[in-house]
């Protein structure tokens, strides 16, 4: 298994340089947080291997993920959300976690309750230095009650025994999985992820001896990829996926610019654009004969920072988008066409990655 140490390649080259960067980048960071508040919650409906649900996600704030305060991914922006101090009571967790039932209760209609939860921390959920064994325990024992529940983890902290506290109480339970890509070369050289495709899967068969399943998130356009490298990449990196035993879902996500980060740098320096919103759907096309749910929510989808396209025709191919991921039908993306497919179609022509991008 892959280890997060800050020195994994040649020191002065390859992830050492990226996380001295980052670690630079970040110290830029001046607002603080509160830690009985989460980071966000809100309410939304997911596809499962069970069908749609009403889901309540929620964003734990803790001292942040282990990996990023080595330096971490080229793209997160998440540690400089993270309370200061490195650690989490749990006392302040579970207030939290009062906070986001709370929000369920005043969202919900006539006292309802969402069947899915999904818990993120930015880092991992099942690395006991961000949330403890008994704040996990206690989170379980909150949402018994609920038909599934989603958590965050990188694949070196996912055990059969973490996961028991979810699934010995008959709750559905899912691994979601930051892969970014199922090629290893850009998840080191361009993510500046440390683990290995072989630790995703080796992640997948532990869940799978706990009864639960894994959702792999993927990151379309990491930096330093044209977009028609960053599009070939994704489809390979779902078929990829969808292949591994005991991974129901892929989830991809279209790479968003967040502050003090090396994707920032890029950006504001015109060295970075978003992926098109075209190459979102796209994918999601060419790929929907799958073995696995593939869905996508592109954050800031229509923004310069976030997926987009031209602007007159992004919000029709986001509801597109939106549609495909609860109905898994690629036929909704014949429904939208714009001018702009033109341009994106010259980009993937003749776009390369050791270039300038051709367009906004």
């Amino acid at each position: 298994m892959s280890k997060p140490s800050p020195e994994v390649y040649e020191r002065g080259r390859g992830m050492d340089a990226h996380n001295k960067v980052m670690r630079d980048i970040r110290s830029r960071k001046q607002k603080t947080y509160d830690p009985h508040e989460p980071t966000r919650v809100w309410i939304d409906e997911d596809n499962t291997p069970d069908g749609v649900y009403d889901s309540l996600t929620i964003i734990l704030n803790t001292g942040g993920c282990r990996w990023a305060r080595a330096g971490g991914c080229t793209m997160c922006g998440y540690v400089a959300e993270s309370v200061e101090g490195g650690t989490v009571a749990h006392e302040a967790l579970m207030d939290q976690i009062q906070v986001c039932l709370d929000h369920e209760a005043e969202e919900m209609d006539d006292g309802e309750k969402a069947g899915l939860i999904k818990i993120y921390t930015s880092g991992s959920f099942l690395d006991e230095r961000e949330v403890p064994a008994e704040t996990r325990d206690a989170i379980a024992e909150t949402f018994a009650d609920r038909d599934r529940v989603v958590v965050e983890s990188l694949p070196d902290f996912v055990t059969r025994e973490k996961l028991a506290d979810f699934t010995d109480r008959g709750l559905e339970t899912d691994v979601a999985v930051g892969l970014e890509t199922a090629t290893d070369r850009v998840r080191h050289d361009c993510v500046n992820k440390y683990f290995d495709f072989a630790d995703f899967e080796d992640a997948c068969e532990e869940a799978a001896a706990a009864g639960g399943g894994v959702k792999a998130y993927l990151l379309m356009k990491p930096p330093f990829l044209s977009e028609p490298e960053a599009l070939d990449d994704m489809k390979s990196s779902i078929r990829r996926c969808a292949a591994v035993d005991n991974c129901h879902t892929v989830s991809m996500n279209p790479t968003n610019v967040q502050r003090y980060t090396m994707v920032d740098e890029l950006f504001f320096n015109g060295g970075y654009r978003p992926p098109w919103l075209w190459s979102v759907a796209d994918a999601l096309r060419e790929t929907a004969d799958v073995d696995a749910i593939v869905v996508s929510d592109p954050v800031g989808g229509g923004q310069e920072r976030g997926a987009h396209n031209c602007g007159d025709c992004d919000e029709l191919v986001f509801k597109a988008v939106k549609d495909f991921n609860l109905r898994q039908d690629p036929s909704v993306f014949e429904q939208v066409s714009c001018d702009c497919e033109a341009t994106w179609e010259f980009v993937l022509d003749n776009e390369t990655s050791y270039n300038m991008p051709l367009v906004k």
